[in-house]
């Protein structure tokens, strides 16, 4: 892991944590959080980068929030899914499968894992650490991660980062798939990005 390595479409894997219904009423910024998760989604649609989606006791907390459900229930680029109980997904026996299915033929360590998801302080940042803990290069989207609460979000966030997540944003992450303005999907991010910014 280099300390500036930038993000490969080929390397990457969007891990989609527990964005369910009744934790997404209650996070801060919950608009900003959906808005900017549905653009990652169709930017992973766009450079062909696999999904992975999980949900943490769906029973108990419900399903996914429907606009991201439907957003990646859409999509067509290689999708998995997960259920768990464990706060981490790292800790759910059928994680590393689904991660290995997506991206057959990379090793952990080559692996780039692109993270949006709730609650930041729980199971997002758990996730964050097992995954850092197996060498892979971690990138966390700010703006598509929140918790019950500012502070609970802001110091995830700085925790991540001093464990050395990198953190960043779902337009960043689109630039670097990209890496120049002619690669094939750059004009199909561009309008999407002219779309104004998520709030």
């Amino acid at each position: 892991m280099k300390p500036g390595e930038l993000l490969e479409s080929s390397r990457c894997i969007v891990v989609a944590i527990d964005l369910q219904g009744k934790l997404m009423e209650l996070i801060h910024r919950p608009r900003l959080v959906i808005a900017a998760t549905q653009r990652l989604f169709q930017l992973a649609e766009i450079f062909h980068v696999p999904v992975l989606l999980t949900e943490q006791y769906p029973d108990g907390l419900g399903p996914t929030h429907p606009e991201l459900r439907a957003s990646f229930d859409a999509l067509s680029v290689p999708a998995g899914y997960l259920s768990k109980t464990a706060f981490s997904c790292g800790s759910d026996p059928g994680f590393e499968p689904e991660l290995r299915r997506l991206r057959p033929h990379l090793e952990p360590a080559e692996r780039q894992i692109v993270v949006a998801g709730i609650e930041a302080h729980v199971c997002v940042m758990q996730t964050v650490m097992d995954l850092l803990n197996r060498d892979s290069t971690v990138h966390v989207a700010w703006d598509c991660v929140s918790s019950r609460g500012a502070e609970y979000r802001r110091h995830a966030l700085d925790r991540m980062a001093q464990a050395g997540a990198r953190i960043t944003n779902h337009e960043s992450i689109g630039f670097e798939w990209a890496r120049e303005k002619d690669h094939p999907g750059f004009q199909e991010m561009n309008r999407l990005f002219r779309q104004g910014q998520p709030k």
